[in-house]
């Protein structure tokens, strides 16, 4: 019992001041958690700022257009999250009268949410005994207790949550919830834990046995692959050619120039129906953008024509003073301002 009333008590003292703590709303709380998804705090708490002023009920979310949902979350990453969010809100009000569910088993059944957020919600709403597994507290679970099975095993997954379980409090468990991922968090930290000053460093396995920094073990490695992009960005210097992606692929729904793909990196473009005789190129930049599972590295060629932009069945023609109202990768917002400096 020492280690779950220390943890709770220093989490009373010590705890960071977010908005979603100040709410009970399952609706809000659930929005925090599918933000904070691979996310740190400090670069999901401005997201959650918009999202929960623009859309402060599920029905507001269920209102808005997917295009506006995507565009409010650009920049954030892993937009698979925001299409799932606004697909689950939509399906609330329109299956379950507009009310969020208030138990973990129904929780669970709504797309997107995985064991961990539906534990989360269903604590920290409704106060439902379910312990959260996330990375901060599979790190302090393995140090603390010294479990030596990797965090990505079947048999390490399965003995975790055996004893998250049996240590959540009965009495305030979302607190008891909060307590643990805050922990890990801000003292039992993956890089440079605060042991000195731990206060659960005397009873600490890894610390003891001089583990801290090998603990958890993981037993997966993520097998990255490269990709090469190449950008058509075509401009008669007034608009320019979009595309939406629509294949099952990174970024699904959202916009880029027109896209060639190589298997290599390449040096020049050639035998592209989009570039012929009024096409002269401005310049060549190159962009490194890094995913939890590719690399793409990425070449924007810019095009002049000497000509307006003829209708093209395969992409739209965008005014580009209104570029910034499509929902991009991050990879072409970073480009955008040079491509605004480029052609001005």
């Amino acid at each position: 019992m020492i280690f779950e009333e220390e943890i709770t008590r220093w989490y009373k003292l010590n705890k960071r001041d977010l908005p979603w703590r100040k709410t009970r709303d399952p609706y809000l709380i659930w929005l925090s958690e599918i933000i904070l998804q691979q996310t740190r705090v400090n670069q999901g708490l401005s997201y959650y700022e918009k999202f929960s002023e623009k859309y402060p009920t599920v029905q507001d979310l269920a209102n808005e257009k997917e295009d506006e949902v995507l565009k409010l979350w650009q920049g954030l990453g892993y937009y698979s999250r925001a299409r799932n969010m606004h697909f689950t809100a939509k399906y609330i009000v329109e299956n379950l009268n507009g009310k969020f569910p208030s138990s973990y088993d129904e929780i669970l059944k709504l797309k997107g949410v995985g064991e961990y957020t539906a534990a989360a919600v269903a604590s920290f709403s409704f106060d439902e005994k379910k312990a959260v597994l996330d990375g901060n507290v599979f790190r302090l679970l393995s140090r603390y207790f010294g479990i030596h099975l990797p965090i990505d095993s079947s048999a390490g997954k399965k003995e975790f949550k055996s004893l998250a379980n049996d240590l959540i409090l009965e009495k305030e468990p979302g607190t008891y919830n909060q307590a643990i991922m805050e922990y890990g968090a801000l003292v039992c930290t993956p890089k440079v834990p605060s042991c000195k000053s731990c206060r659960l460093s005397i009873n600490c396995e890894a610390l003891s046995k001089n583990e801290v920094d090998i603990l958890p073990l993981k037993s997966k490695k993520i097998n990255k692959r490269d990709r090469f992009f190449n950008f058509l960005v075509i401009t008669d210097g007034e608009s320019a050619y979009l595309q939406q992606r629509l294949e099952k692929d990174i970024w699904i729904r959202l916009f880029q120039f027109p896209l060639l793909e190589t298997e290599q990196e390449i040096s020049s473009i050639e035998n592209n129906s989009l570039i012929d005789s009024k096409h002269y190129l401005v310049n060549v930049s190159d962009h490194k953008h890094l995913l939890s599972h590719q690399t793409i590295y990425a070449k924007f060629w810019l095009f002049k024509s000497e000509t307006a932009l003829p209708k093209n069945s395969k992409f739209k023609i965008v005014s580009i003073s209104k570029i910034h109202n499509y929902a991009v990768p991050k990879l072409i917002e970073n480009y955008l301002n040079e491509f605004f400096q480029l052609i001005n």
